[in-house]
This record gives structure tokens, sequence and C-alpha cells, in this order.
């Protein structure tokens, strides 16, 4: 072979397995957390690792439903979600791998599969938003369940239909029993307006359209950062004594079993809970979320985390939300 032809096949040769490890450098994510914050990270994490991250986003109770219509055909090596019910569901129906341990010891065990599944990434507190020029902080419910009440009628806003509000029927379920949380769901279709997601219900409340509303804690804070303080007309009222209303909502992912990049899927997870990633989204203007990682301090804007007092419920106990739309549609909500 002469020398020019034996470079030309060299060069085929390194062009050809330069190819294959890029393709080997990637991996498919579907993600039901908001897109902003997927993105920062994504984006960072191929900075950090040369590893290219495909995104799939879509709503989080959907794309799990898809994972399970895809079964052992799926594209996706990761699922990064909102809410841990849907990380359940899928470890139940024995569709996740085992997160390495190394990942999972960063982030305190209550708050990731108790099989070691998935693993928590960041969380959120359900919380009150209320009108400051409509209603008092001393006039506040001292428990959600308390917002199923007659006084409550025509001042109370929901969105039943956004993926974060089943975590909190589930939790209702779980501590109260079903008479009670079909009982209270009643309550709400008679005391409130409803709206299709948190940002419409916060936006509502803000604009003085209804006096209270439940929410998860950071679309207040997204709304006040985006209106600054005066356009603020509003404030967070969070729910004390173990109450039901303080339910943390934990984030995670999990890879699927059918992964094809199973290296790449293990390395971004332990980039999620890493310090790098973790002072990211606790830094960001978007997330206002809190780190998991004890490390790493959530954003000041936030009550601190050691000051909330959510109820006792696991994740397991919180179960998958296969439930709660049941429960909403017997209560006319859906």
């Amino acid at each position: 072979m002469n020398s020019k032809l034996f470079k030309t096949v060299a060069l085929t040769f390194a062009l050809t397995l330069a190819s294959g490890l890029a393709q080997a450098a990637s991996l498919i994510l579907y993600s039901a957390q908001h897109p902003q914050t997927v993105k920062l990270l994504a984006a960072d994490f191929e900075k950090e690792t040369g590893i290219s991250v495909k995104l799939r986003s879509g709503e989080g109770p959907a794309l799990a439903a898809q994972l399970l219509a895809e079964g052992k055909s799926s594209p996706a090596d990761v699922y990064f979600t909102s809410n841990s019910p849907e990380l359940m569901l899928l470890e139940g129906k024995g569709l996740l791998s085992k997160v390495q341990p190394a990942a999972l010891s960063v982030i305190p065990a209550q708050f990731s599969s108790p099989h070691g599944e998935w693993v928590g990434v960041m969380a959120r507190e359900n919380v009150l938003v209320y009108n400051t020029l409509m209603i008092q902080a001393n006039n506040m419910p001292a428990s959600l369940m308390d917002l199923a009440n007659p006084v409550w009628k025509g001042k109370l806003a929901i969105a039943p239909s956004d993926g974060d509000f089943l975590p909190l029927v589930s939790a209702v379920l779980a501590l109260k029993g079903e008479q009670a949380t079909l009982a209270w769901l009643k309550g709400l279709h008679a005391n409130a307006q409803t709206f299709d997601d948190n940002e419409g219900v916060v936006a509502a409340v803000n604009r003085g359209a209804v006096a209270v509303g439940i929410i998860n804690n950071y679309y207040w804070a997204r709304l006040k950062t985006e209106l600054g303080d005066k356009g603020i007309r509003s404030a967070l009222h969070h729910f004390g004594n173990a109450d039901i209303g303080a339910l943390i909502n934990v984030s995670g992912a999990g890879i699927l079993k059918t992964a094809k990049n199973v290296d790449a899927a293990q390395k971004f997870l332990a980039y999620l809970v890493s310090e790098r990633a973790q002072l990211l989204f606790a830094n960001s203007n978007v997330t206002f979320e809190y780190p998991l990682n004890p490390k790493v301090a959530p954003s000041k804007v936030l009550k601190p985390f050691n000051q909330l007092s959510p109820p006792a419920i696991d994740m397991q106990k919180l179960g998958d939300d296969s439930q709660s739309p049941r429960l909403l549609r017997a209560a006319g909500l859906l």
C-alpha cells in the first residue's frame, strides 16, 4: 500500500471512529421539568462532559404514560420530572434501572427512590398565595383541609388539571383516606375558581380576581421577579404543624432499563446532584426550587428549607398518583 493510500485509509478510519464516538457520547432525555431549567443544565452538562443531550419535553403524567406505552421500544435514556409519583409509577412497572450509589449518597435518602431506582434533585413546597389587599395574614386557614369549608366560597383559586396538583391529592388520600379526600375535593369544587395552571392561579390572586390560591412556592417567586416589588400585591402563607398543605414535592431523575447510553445517563444523574449543577439552579432567577444537595444553599427568596413543616409522608406512601385523576373526576374537577 502506497503512503498516499495508507493516509487516506487511516483518515477514513479515524473519521469513522470519531463519528462513532460522537454518536455514543449523547443521551436522550425525556423531561417534564421546566424548559428554562433543563436547557440551562443540559448546556452546562455538555460543556462539562462533552456528552450531548437530545431533549424531548412534555407534561410529567403524559411523558410517564408515553414511556409506559413505548415499553422496550422507548428511545429514552433518562426521565427527569417535577413530581416523584411519576417516577414511582415507572419504578413500580419495572422500567427503571438502579442509580449508582455515589449519586444516591449525595441526596438525603428520604428524597429518593426507596429502592435506589431514581434520585431526588430539587424540591418545592406547596403553599397558599394570598392577595394582601383582600385578606390579612392572620386570617389564613390553619390547614389545607379548611379550604373546603363554605367560608372560602368564591375566595379560592386552584388548578386541578395541572400535574402539580396530583401529588397534593395523593397526599390527602394517603393521610386522610378516600372518603375524606373526596369530601375535600367536592368542597374545593364548590368554593374555587379553576385555572389551567399554577401561573394562572398566582396571576389571578396577585391582580385581585380572587383572594387565595393553592400553588407551588416558585410560581410566586417568578412572578415577583418579573413584576418587581411595585407590581406585587400578594404574599405566601406557609402551612405549619406538618399540615398536608406544606407537602414537599420532589423533582427527580431515573434511567430507563432500555437506555442505550447507560454510562452517559449515569453521568447525567451524577451531574444533576453535583454542587456545580445544584448551584446553577439555586442561583437562577427562573427556577426558585430547593437544591437537595445539602452543601448548596437555596435562593434567599425562599423560606429556609429547615424552617418548612411538611407532613410525615415518604415517597412510597405518597405513591404514584394513580388514584388522583379518578377522585378529581368524581368531584367534578376534571
